[in-house]
């Protein structure tokens, strides 16, 4: 049986702002965070380094609003993540998560997590950042003209 600080919890609907130093995300209690820098564009899956943080954020399509989910975040009790209006999944070795509709987490090894993402299929934009005490990395799901010209065939 999980420890009451972790449990899946279910995201709210959150401010976001694409600023040139980072992404902002306004909480639900007004508090904001900001990821650093511009995000790294990807159209393959990413895979974390072992140990590190894993936060997706998914955008609407005026790239306003958003919802943020923690993947195995085992650090931030429930309460404050409802407070907070921030997300968390829980996934066991070899579990996948379909966070939103075309997002698609794994945990792939020991500490170790997948992320799939269509951003066409998300209806938005698709970040991932990727964190530790040591430093953060930032990236965005983008999906390229190759893949555009793949589905027109199909």
């Amino acid at each position: 049986m999980s420890a009451p600080h972790r449990n899946d919890v279910a995201p709210s609907t959150l401010s976001v702002s694409l600023l040139d130093e980072g992404v902002e995300v306004e909480y639900t209690d007004g508090r904001k965070t900001l990821y650093r820098g511009v995000p790294e564009k990807t159209s393959t899956t990413l895979t974390t380094q072992p140990g590190r943080d894993l936060h997706v954020l998914v955008t609407d399509p005026t790239d306003s609003e958003g919802v943020l989910v923690y993947v195995d975040d085992l650090k931030t009790h429930d309460d404050i993540l409802e407070s907070t209006g921030v997300g968390r999944v829980i996934l066991d070795q070899g579990e996948e998560e379909e966070l939103f509709p075309g997002v698609v987490v794994r945990r792939v090894g020991e500490l170790r997590y997948a992320v799939d993402a269509d951003p066409e299929v998300a209806r938005g934009r698709v970040f991932a950042f990727v964190e530790d005490d040591w430093g953060e990395d930032s990236y965005e799901f983008v999906t390229t003209d190759e893949d555009r010209e793949t589905e027109g065939d199909a």
